[in-house]
């Protein structure tokens, strides 16, 4: 079957390294708390607000043994008024057997404010 698995963090700065970091530590947890293999995942979007310009996220998911080959892309959020800012947002899509109401959708930093009914508390291993 086919999912989606969403995850959101925020940034306290617009540096590269900074951006890297919490995409990184978002993707970890996500493939974590749902059990993906890269070989599983179809793609990766990945959308960040207008004020995130230092780097493209993307680049976290280079610093994944294993996942040079999955398809990733990076975008522009639509900019809503009094939207959450300097916030990146991920969509996995992945070949899974867990059923809709089971995947973990992951919140951390500041993004637990967009979905607090699906965030939680997570410990993420390096």
């Amino acid at each position: 079957m086919i999912r989606g698995v969403r995850g959101a963090t925020t940034i306290l700065e617009d540096s590269e390294k900074e951006i890297i970091s919490k995409t990184e530590e978002l993707l970890r947890s996500m493939i974590k708390a749902n059990s993906i293999v890269a070989e599983d995942v179809a793609q990766v979007l990945i959308s960040v607000t207008a004020d995130i310009t230092a780097c493209f996220p993307a680049k976290a998911l280079r610093n994944l043994d294993g996942w040079d080959f999955v398809p990733v892309m990076c975008t522009k959020e639509i900019a809503v008024p009094k939207s959450l800012p300097s916030c990146i947002r991920i969509m996995m899509t992945v070949n899974t057997e867990l059923a809709q109401q089971n995947i973990q959708h992951i919140y951390l930093h500041g993004a637990v404010t967009l979905r607090p009914d699906l965030a939680k508390s997570l410990t993420v291993d390096n």
